[in-house]
């Protein structure tokens, strides 16, 4: 055990560069794959077990909004091609535009777990954790929605948590903006929609930007954050809209 003190001491706070260089490091992102084309569309669009490959005369398209990169499609004959990177962010139908310039440093985030499997929560710890540290982007995690700008939601939306999220969000002081993270929080996910789960948090609030993934990674989420405040310049192909 004595070691990994040593081993801290020894290599110090290793804070990713990003986003004013490129951060490079493996396992930074599950990466997913793209849509291509392929000899046998039917049989790629087989392999994924949530129908988020799509088969089509030119080949196959990728729905971003439900694949959990689960990989299956990136290995043998009929493997896609994969894509390593993290800024999935994309505008909802009611997006009403960044923040502004007045929240470029002070940006407060409320988080709520409405039901979801655990992934999204363990990745939002993440964004405070050294390597990522949010505070150096101006964004802080409030506990009250009286304080917040953004409400962050992951989770399939269920029953016991939709009267809390349209409280939350409607004690929050304008201008105000919301996040749907995963795809969970897109359209249920692997929950879908039943009697225990919306499928989808815009049927509980409008929701203005979306991120994609199961779960995304720390810097999606920081992507998707500063994406808010206008301060990003999304990567995104028209792929990747859900």
């Amino acid at each position: 055990m004595s070691f990994w003190p040593y081993y801290g001491l020894k290599q110090g706070i290793q804070t990713t560069p990003w986003p004013d260089g490129e951060d490079l490091s493996p396992g930074l992102s599950p990466g997913r794959p793209l849509s291509a084309p392929v000899t046998a569309p039917e049989a790629t669009a087989a392999l994924c077990p949530v129908g988020a490959l799509q088969a089509r005369a030119e080949g196959v398209h990728v729905a971003f909004d439900r694949c959990i990169h689960c990989q299956r499609c990136r290995q043998g004959e009929h493997a896609l091609p994969w894509q390593e990177d993290f800024a999935w962010t994309v505008a909802a139908a009611n997006n009403q535009g960044p923040l502004g310039g007045r929240f470029y440093e002070s940006l407060n985030v409320l988080y709520v777990d409405a039901g979801a499997c655990g992934a999204c929560v363990n990745e939002v710890r993440l964004i405070d954790a050294p390597a990522y540290n949010l505070h150096r982007l101006g964004i802080f995690v409030t506990a009250t929605p009286r304080d917040a700008d953004v409400l962050l939601v992951a989770g399939p939306i269920t029953d016991a948590m939709r009267t809390a999220i349209r409280k939350a969000y409607a004690a929050m002081p304008e201008p105000k903006r919301v996040v749907g993270m995963g795809v969970c929080a897109v359209n249920g996910g692997i929950f879908g929609e039943s009697f225990a789960c919306a499928g989808g948090l815009e049927k509980i609030v409008p929701v203005d930007w979306w991120i994609p993934g199961c779960p995304p990674p720390p810097l999606a989420i920081l992507q998707g954050l500063l994406r808010v405040v206008g301060r990003a310049v999304p990567q995104m192909t028209e792929e990747g809209t859900p």
